[in-house]
């Protein structure tokens, strides 16, 4: 991995570069999410049941998790500027042919292969972030690249629902494909960070998994992507099972991107403030009482109001473990933030792939009970263990 820009890098980034990576977060979290109001149309098209397409959303995440480590190899060996740029090049193929698949099997296919390309965007931005901010200063950038997630989630799910309900779902598919494309081309204008030579794979990751801090937050945020987003694709499906229609679930769990882009700029204006222990706690207290609510009542307003709360969840827990990653193991950052991506959308993944079968069931409490049952030990340890790393000197 890089130097860390303490120990000296050539390239700062500036505001057109920061806007860049940005635009780049939306477009990622936009294509992630944009399933989600869509499963019950396209299990309808193609006549299987949610369940069978919600096998496609799986894909995407595991392949999102999975290729975060062979895209920090291209990074460090080739640049983090390069290395987004060709992804989002191919992200572009993959989201063309999804729009273009003839049945639900195609389908799975192309959207992993899409998940897999958009996977080094948002890391890509971390890292980049990462070797050209200082460290004391690094969370506002963070917090904006969350926002610009936030307003993508927003998007996704209130856009994907009417375009689906008004035109077709491919559409929806051939538009990340296309936005994809054009970042490609005026990202060619970022300045490269000046990377060393880069590190032989089995001691990038020997560094970090050799890290008792790395190995604490790579299981938290395991524990994370099931809680926070294993649940969140199949919300609109819960809300559509209550007689809602599929343009209306979208724009009520668009409530979630709203409250993220809400917290967010809460965030970035306590962090000077507030202890990163302090916020994780806030942000996974909010979780918790979500899952309580959903537990004892998943009807619209339940939903919206759960979500609201999920939505704070992510801003202060996650954006507070997502800054303690680019600092776990600054030495190995590309492999550390890949590792921690990967973790993430695994997690993710087991959920979607777990509780895929329980919506199809209409067994909503049973899913809404897991999450619970994980979020509470998941809050607990991620608040004492920042506490105890605070006080280690960090």
């Amino acid at each position: 991995m890089s130097n860390d820009v303490e120990q000296g890098t050539a390239a700062t980034a500036d505001a057109r570069s920061l806007r860049l990576l940005q635009v780049g977060s939306f477009t990622s979290q936009f294509d992630r999410l944009m399933i989600a109001p869509m499963l019950v149309v396209i299990a309808a098209e193609m006549d299987r049941s949610v369940e069978a397409v919600s096998v496609a959303a799986a894909a995407y995440l595991l392949c999102y998790g999975v290729a975060q480590i062979l895209w920090a190899m291209v990074s460090d060996r080739f640049g983090r500027v390069r290395t987004m740029r060709l992804a989002l090049l191919l992200a572009m193929v993959g989201g063309l042919a999804s729009a273009a698949v003839p049945d639900i099997l195609w389908l799975v296919v192309a959207r992993g292969v899409t998940g897999a390309c958009m996977a080094a965007a948002i890391p890509g931005a971390l890292v980049y972030i990462g070797d050209t901010v200082p460290v004391k200063v690094r969370q506002a950038p963070l917090t904006d690249l969350m926002t610009s997630s936030a307003v993508g989630m927003t998007m996704a799910t209130v856009g994907a629902g009417i375009i689906a309900d008004f035109a077709s779902w491919r559409v929806a598919f051939a538009l990340t494909a296309v936005v994809a494309g054009v970042l490609a081309l005026f990202m060619g204008r970022m300045v490269e960070p000046e990377l060393g030579p880069p590190p032989r794979v089995w001691s990038s990751l020997k560094g970090v998994l050799g890290n008792r801090t790395a190995l604490l937050v790579l299981t938290l945020v395991l524990a994370e992507g099931l809680v926070l987003l294993g649940p969140l694709t199949f919300l609109p499906v819960v809300l559509h099972a209550s007689g809602l229609s599929v343009t209306l679930s979208g724009l009520l769990t668009a409530a979630y991107g709203a409250s993220v882009l809400v917290f967010a700029r809460v965030v970035k204006g306590r962090t000077a403030k507030v202890a990163p222990a302090m916020l994780i706690l806030f942000g996974g207290s909010s979780a918790v009482l979500a899952y309580v609510l959903l537990v004892i009542d998943h009807g619209a307003v339940a939903v919206v109001v759960a979500t609201v709360l999920l939505g704070g969840g992510w801003a202060f827990m996650h954006s507070t473990l997502q800054t303690w990653a680019t600092d776990m193991a600054p030495g190995y950052r590309a492999t550390a933030v890949s590792l921690f991506a990967t973790m993430l959308f695994t997690g993710s993944a087991v959920g979607a792939a777990v509780f895929g079968s329980m919506v199809d069931a209409g067994r909503f409490t049973t899913m809404f009970a897991i999450t619970l049952a994980v979020s509470v030990p998941l809050v607990v340890t991620a608040t004492l263990g920042r506490r105890r790393y605070a006080t280690r000197g960090h």
